[in-house]
């Protein structure tokens, strides 16, 4: 049995997670999903990113009975920031740490400098600080029925701004971790200058998913298996 902690991407919350743990659970895993600050059901919480971190941390600190390498951290989309940091602060109690089709985190920068993201920003100064959930057409082309574009619009929450402006703190390179990156082919982008340079470790493996941005609904069976195959990993 491995214990995952599974961190949904920006809008989402732990409720974005459950046919993917549930295909853990059937596989004898113990399994946490985390809504972070500021989403879903804790909405009302000021958060930023460090409040991320520390959201992970303190998951993983519930968890009883964690001996070595008992923990896989699983980050998706935004959460790949926060998880990356988690990652390295929790020690010898990592067993892998996978970044699902995630920006990763870079010492001293934030979500936003990672990538292009002026249209981010104006829509940050457009909403109070908060980045609102992308319309239903931002999810065609992305391997989702209607049903579940609507469940992710309907569901996601405004995401807090200070989570995507706040920088990065990192006290050794993240190249040293164990981890699996699993990057969804869909939406044709290639992976981000980051993330290529950490593929290079030794440490690090590449996985990938024919489908969109967002697999835990498109291809929630495909991604447990990864998530399952993570752990074996020596």
């Amino acid at each position: 049995m491995t214990n995952y902690v599974l961190v949904a991407g920006a809008w989402l919350g732990a409720w974005a997670w459950e046919e993917v743990a549930a295909e853990l659970r059937a596989a004898g895993h113990d399994v946490r999903a985390l809504t972070l600050s500021g989403l879903a059901e804790k909405k009302a919480v000021a958060a930023g990113q460090q409040t991320h971190v520390q959201d992970v941390l303190d998951e993983v600190d519930r968890i009883e009975h964690l001996g070595p390498r008992d923990v896989v951290l699983v980050g998706h989309s935004y959460s790949g920031v926060p998880v990356g940091q988690a990652a390295e602060r929790i020690g010898g109690r990592l067993r892998r740490v996978v970044f699902v089709d995630s920006n990763v985190p870079v010492d001293g920068e934030s979500f936003l400098d990672g990538f292009p993201s002026d249209h981010i920003r104006q829509s940050l100064d457009a909403h109070d600080g908060v980045w609102p959930p992308l319309p239903p057409a931002a999810y065609e082309g992305q391997d989702l029925d209607q049903e579940q574009i609507h469940r992710i619009v309907a569901e996601g929450t405004p995401h807090p701004g200070a989570t995507l402006t706040e920088p990065a703190v990192l006290k050794r390179p993240l190249g040293d971790l164990p981890a699996t990156y699993v990057k969804c082919v869909l939406d044709g982008r290639t992976p981000l200058p980051a993330v290529a340079d950490l593929l290079r470790s030794e440490s690090w493996e590449l996985a990938e998913l024919d489908t969109g941005h967002w697999p835990m609904f498109s291809r929630p069976r495909e991604l447990a298996r990864i998530l399952h195959e993570s752990a074996t990993v020596a």
